[in-house]
């Protein structure tokens, strides 16, 4: 844990750093593809959707004594090798310390009859067996009302987003990361044939919230880190990917915590006791969680860098950084070679920042070059004095020297 400590602690203060904003193709490529896949399951396998969607037959028998897994799987084996039309993969689960609850498709009167007396043979029941049909209409119409949920949630994500943050720009690309993970999760969904029932849409929207919640403290970092890009001389992307990296260690463990717990109840519903309602909630959590964590640090940012670099500010901070970085490796790549008939400024030298040095380079389409010294002042402020003493040429010197005489002669004409 020690080194794991030392990494969180290089990682926020930019000693290392992982590349998560800059390597663009890679990252992309692997949601593109990921993304591809989880839509071909869905196009080619489609999804099993529970009766409470297609509309089916429900069974409840009450028990002569307590209801156990071994009970629901004895009762799921034998309705299974019936093969009756529509009950082909039934949904057999405990209601309470003494019920099984039975769902399958919808059925015709003869074998409705025929699955109720399945049950009967398969296991002691105390009382009639119950039957009650779900028509399609129903499940359609909580179909579209799981719709209308998530609807209204994605639009309330944007616009808190744009609310909190004041950049529909977050809003767009928190947006898109949300997508990308509910169309990963419902491609999880197709591919291990689980059903899709209310209690799959309510761990859906809970993994939405969750992955929201983590893209918002990744957003608040890139926000507190691009706000001082001037003072910090650092390109927007390199800000950004600061801010991921700085909160890495925390969504890691966030993830971790919230993943255990999960998977116990997922590996509990599935293999322990069957299929079962919890199965279904665990599921979508599990994966919602993880695809979560990958969208918040790796998709997010990066869409976030691509939709801002068109704004002139952050090119401006991007050439002022880049320039900067262009100075620190070689301090003298900006000093001009004198050449013949340099132009020579008058007046005092100026003080250029690097705003106005950015604007010359563009205006001459050459290197910023360093303020040149003023040649004005050259000579300003002397004057000759006047010899103590008689002075003469000498082809030694080329120039006036005193001369010297013998102290007896000095001072007398």
């Amino acid at each position: 844990m020690g080194k794991f400590s030392r990494l969180g602690n290089d990682l926020y203060t930019g000693r290392r750093s992982l590349d998560f904003v800059g390597r663009r193709p890679i990252w992309y490529g692997v949601s593109i593809v990921l993304v591809a896949l989880a839509i071909a399951a869905v196009l080619i396998k489609g999804l099993n959707f529970g009766v409470e969607f297609t509309g089916g037959t429900q069974y409840k028998a009450t028990l002569s004594s307590s209801a156990t897994q071994d009970d629901a799987d004895a009762v799921r084996e034998a309705i299974g090798e019936a093969g009756i039309e529509g009950a082909e993969t039934p949904s057999v689960v405990t209601a309470g310390s003494d019920s099984l609850t039975i769902k399958v498709g919808e059925l015709s009167p003869e074998a409705t009859e025929e699955v109720a007396d399945l049950i009967g043979d398969t296991v002691d029941v105390s009382s009639a067996i119950s039957i009650e049909e779900i028509g399609a209409s129903w499940g359609q119409a909580v179909a579209e009302r799981a719709l209308l949920g998530v609807a209204v949630f994605l639009v309330l994500v944007m616009l808190f987003i744009w609310g909190y943050f004041r950049e529909w720009k977050m809003s767009i690309a928190a947006l898109v990361a949300l997508l990308h993970d509910i169309i990963l999760t419902v491609g999880v969904y197709s591919l291990s044939g689980f059903q899709v029932t209310p209690s799959a849409v309510t761990g859906l929207l809970a993994i939405l919230g969750f992955s929201l919640y983590d893209t918002v403290v990744v957003f608040d970092k890139v926000r507190e880190n691009t706000q001082s890009l001037r003072r910090s001389g650092q390109t927007y992307a390199e800000a950004t990917n600061l801010a991921v990296n700085q909160t890495l260690v925390r969504s890691i463990n966030t993830s971790i915590v919230a993943l255990i717990p999960i998977g116990a109840i997922l590996w509990v519903s599935a293999v322990q006791l069957g299929a079962s309602s919890l199965q279904d909630l665990a599921l979508a959590q599990f994966v919602g969680t993880a695809v979560g964590v990958y969208s918040s640090v790796v998709l997010a940012p990066r869409l976030l860098v691509q939709l801002k670099s068109k704004e002139s500010d952050v090119q401006m901070a991007d050439r002022r950084a880049r320039a900067a970085a262009k100075r620190n490796v070689d301090p003298y790549a900006s000093v001009p070679a004198f050449v013949e008939d340099m132009p020579v400024p008058d007046g005092p030298a100026l003080e250029l920042d690097d705003d106005d040095l950015e604007e010359r380079d563009e205006r001459d389409g050459s290197a910023s070059r360093a303020p040149q010294p003023s040649m004005g002042a050259t000579g300003r402020g002397r004057v000759v004095p006047k010899p103590k003493s008689e002075t003469r040429s000498t082809g030694a010197s080329g120039r006036a020297q005193p001369a010297r005489q013998p102290r007896s002669k000095r001072g007398r004409k």
